[in-house]
């Protein structure tokens, strides 16, 4: 891992001045009377473009400055400030037709030497003419057309790059993964990555292993009993058995909740719905809930967030299921068991830090105190006496238990933790121009005891088949401008255990470093319609791509961009690193339409096989071009394609139209706006053109736009909701998740202090926003005025 120990620095982009001038300039351009009018001329312009909206996002002090010295005769340089014009300062002198009559000065009164002067600046001034025209011809010529630039990519060189991927090297790819799930553990796919990244000629591909504890299920299936008739099932809805165990007792074992609680527990199953919170306040009103078994539906709302609401409720154990009415119709799993993980993220035994060698190990090998298993909808049929087709005249009737009717079960939950080693696969593309800014393209990989799916051989094989065209590239001289990490995570499906533990072990270098994180975390989920989950400040670039890819497809419906929450080892560095992230997916379309976080359940096998969703692989290529268009579109722009006022158009949303929100957050929202508004037309504009760009104000406006997210990072939210604010819990709702969520908890409460907390926190973050972006500017200002 590369150490630039690099402080972070704020950046914006400066106009030139008369001090900035080319080496070699002539002695007449350093006149004293020719740079006065100079200067004076550029002093008038500046008063004539300040714009009155503006004003307040300048320093009091500079203002106050400003307009003491524009009285003066002598003119002082460090008065002088950049424009605030919406549009640019050059730009905005260009529209202006009546600029030459408004601002041309009276020409000075004529002297014996101005004659000589002239003749001798137009002299001066074709030699050095003629003299740039050799230099740039003979550079250009002995310049190759492969040579390292860190310029921009044309597109033709985006070309070059992405047509190189094709669908068959993909399949070829997948399939040979597949052939690994034989190993006991990751440690053959881990080699085996590393080994093919290698040959493709990445740099620096090394193994970070960390050992960490992980929670795998117990050497004897769980199982649920109806008391009434002391009828016995295995989570999959199979008679408790002994030909049951022979015959699948691998599958008896899987259906687990990782780090859930262990033992046995008999109660009254309560049906508690998606368990929100005004379903639960409804059931305290009507029955006793301490140490009874709720029947839950997995969606809605994160697994963590619900089981906390019924631990609160003094439930002891939970009956967890997908009600068919909310797949896809194509997708019959009644008889499907699944797994989940109740671990929010990172080693159980080191939270907070890396599991490295002499780290304290906490004992935390259960994470709930409820006993929680998983079952399939057929054993819910049957626990309810329900008819297992419960569809009629096209129409699903959700699962549901009768109110009159009484269950009582007795569940018993096993699971056993153990630690284990898990391998992180890291290799470097270094970077030319800014080698210690990294865009991170993470995949993960099969970990052993985990669930037995493909989604981790289609990742895998998308990562790998990008690393191939960009090395095929690179061997040709070319270079990114940034530095590009390729992670191959292990321990994902446990609670992105690895990913977690090389992003704390490595936190202080990612904080200042990181520039994105690209997501290829389950990219084929379905095969109908093109998801895309970005922050907000690149959801424009997102957008674009996703567009273009809209327009080369038969199918395909309308952009479908958000900032969601995802599931994947993207968490870390949305959460605790506050870094820009993007994810491209293909999903069924029904999927979309139903409960979110379905997601959440990983199934010991899929109905829909990944090569029967994707025959040809080209869904694969498709998103493995969409993603690797982006990684280098962030790896080698000058300026970064973030958007500052995305940001702030995206707050102004989540408190539209909510009567919760008291002034003081839509007075701030407005000035953040406003803030942004500035900062993007007056610095990012002009720095987007190459004849007006300035590397080291380039550097310093790209700390700032890698760093903006960083301000919505709050401390304390629910379990399972995001600390970046800026994502969603779903696409339905536009508020601040946490405000929702402060709303709902206050109705059952005589006070509304959670509220009020939650309220401050939102608040806390739009002036962490303000007052960096205000911060920002000012910096662009100081540095000017010290240039002068």
């Amino acid at each position: 891992m590369s150490r630039h120990d690099i402080p972070g620095k704020k950046m914006a982009y400066q106009k030139v001045n008369a001090d900035q001038r080319a080496p070699g300039h002539s002695q007449y351009l350093d006149n004293d009377d020719l740079q006065a009018t100079a200067l004076d001329l550029e002093w008038d312009m500046e008063k004539e473009l300040e714009e009155p909206g503006f004003d307040q996002f300048r320093l009091d002090r500079a203002e106050n400055q400003n307009l003491e010295n524009s009285e003066t005769a002598d003119l002082n340089l460090d008065s002088i400030q950049p424009a605030t014009s919406p549009k640019g300062r050059f730009q905005r002198l260009q529209e202006e037709s009546e600029y030459v009559t408004r601002y041309t000065r009276s020409a000075p009164k004529s002297n014996p030497c101005n004659f000589c002067r002239l003749s001798k600046m137009l002299c001066t001034a074709i030699i050095l003419f003629i003299f740039g025209i050799l230099i740039g011809y003979y550079a250009h010529k002995n310049c190759p057309s492969n040579a390292t630039s860190s310029g921009t990519l044309d597109l033709q060189l985006y070309q070059e790059i992405l047509k190189t991927i094709q669908a068959e090297d993909i399949k070829n790819s997948f399939r040979n993964l597949i052939q690994l799930y034989k190993s006991e553990d990751d440690v053959e796919i881990s080699k085996k990555i590393k080994t093919h990244w290698t040959s493709l000629g990445l740099e620096d591909v090394q193994f970070v292993n960390y050992s960490v504890l992980l929670s795998l299920p117990g050497p004897s299936p769980s199982s649920v009993t109806l008391s009434s008739s002391g009828q016995c099932f295995h989570p999959n809805g199979q008679p408790c058995s002994e030909e049951a165990r022979k015959h699948g007792s691998q599958d008896l074992l899987y259906p687990y909740a990782a780090y859930s609680a262990k033992g046995t527990l008999e109660g009254e199953v309560i049906d508690v719905g998606y368990g929100k919170a005004d379903d639960l306040k409804r059931i305290k009103k009507m029955k006793n809930t301490t140490n009874q078994i709720a029947l839950l539906k997995l969606g809605k709302l994160p697994l963590l967030y619900k089981l906390s609401l019924l631990e609160k409720a003094g439930f002891g154990g939970v009956l967890l299921y997908i009600d068919p009415c909310d797949l896809p119709k194509t997708t019959n799993l009644s008889y499907d068991t699944f797994m989940v993980s109740l671990n929010p993220g990172g080693d159980p035994s080191t939270p907070g830090y890396p599991s490295v060698d002499g780290s304290f190990r906490q004992n935390r090998s259960d994470l709930t105190s409820l006993l929680v298993q998983p079952i399939s909808a057929s054993l819910v049929a049957k626990l309810i006496s329900s008819p297992q087709d419960r569809t009629k005249n096209g129409v699903c009737s959700p699962l549901e238990l009768p109110n009159n009717e009484e269950r009582i079960v007795n569940m018993q939950v096993q699971t056993v933790t153990k630690f284990k080693t898990v391998t992180n696969v890291v290799g470097y593309l270094k970077g030319l121009t800014s080698p210690d800014r990294y865009v991170i393209v993470g995949s993960h990989h099969h970990t052993a005891y985990s669930y037995n799916g493909q989604e981790w051989a289609s990742s895998t094989a998308i990562i790998t088949a990008f690393i191939r065209a960009l090395m095929l590239r690179v061997k040709r001289g070319w270079r990114p401008d940034r530095t590009i990490v390729f992670c191959s995570w292990g321990g994902t499906t446990f609670g992105n255990i690895g990913s977690y533990e090389w992003g704390e072990e490595f936190k202080k270098v990612l904080q200042r470093n990181v520039v994105a994180y690209v997501s290829l975390h389950s990219p084929i989920r379905g095969n109908s319609s093109l998801y895309s989950v970005s922050s907000p400040s690149l959801q424009q670039l997102v957008a674009e791509k996703s567009n273009f890819n809209c327009s080369r497809r038969a199918h395909c419906p309308g952009t479908n961009v958000s900032s969601v929450q995802i599931r994947g080892d993207a968490d870390y560095f949305i959460n605790h690193l506050g870094v820009p992230t993007v994810q491209f997916a293909y999903e069924d379309i029904k999927a979309l339409e139903s409960p979110s976080f379905l997601s959440e359940a990983l199934f010991l096998k899929r109905a829909t096989k990944i090569e029967e969703m994707d025959p040809f692989f080209n869904l694969h290529e498709t998103i493995t071009k969409l993603s690797g268009e982006v990684i280098l579109q962030i790896a080698n722009e000058p300026v970064l394609p973030f958007n500052a006022l995305d940001i702030a158009l995206e707050v102004q949303n989540n408190l539209k139209g909510d009567q919760l929100n008291p002034h003081q957050l839509l007075a701030l929202a407005s000035r953040l706006r406003e803030s942004a508004q500035v900062f993007q037309s007056d610095e990012m504009r002009p720095a987007n053109d190459p004849k007006e760009r300035a590397p080291i104000r380039v550097r310093m406006l790209n700390d700032i736009l890698q760093d903006m997210e960083k301000s919505f990072l709050v401390q304390q939210v629910p379990p399972g909701f995001y600390r970046n604010i800026l994502y969603h819990v779903d696409e339905k709702t536009s508020q601040f998740s946490i405000l929702l969520e402060a709303s709902e908890h206050c109705k059952s409460l005589p006070s509304n202090e959670t509220l009020q907390e939650a309220l401050s926190e939102v608040l806390n973050s739009i002036n962490s926003a303000q007052v960096y972006f205000k911060a920002g500017l000012d910096v662009f200002e100081n540095v000017l005025v010290g240039k002068n």
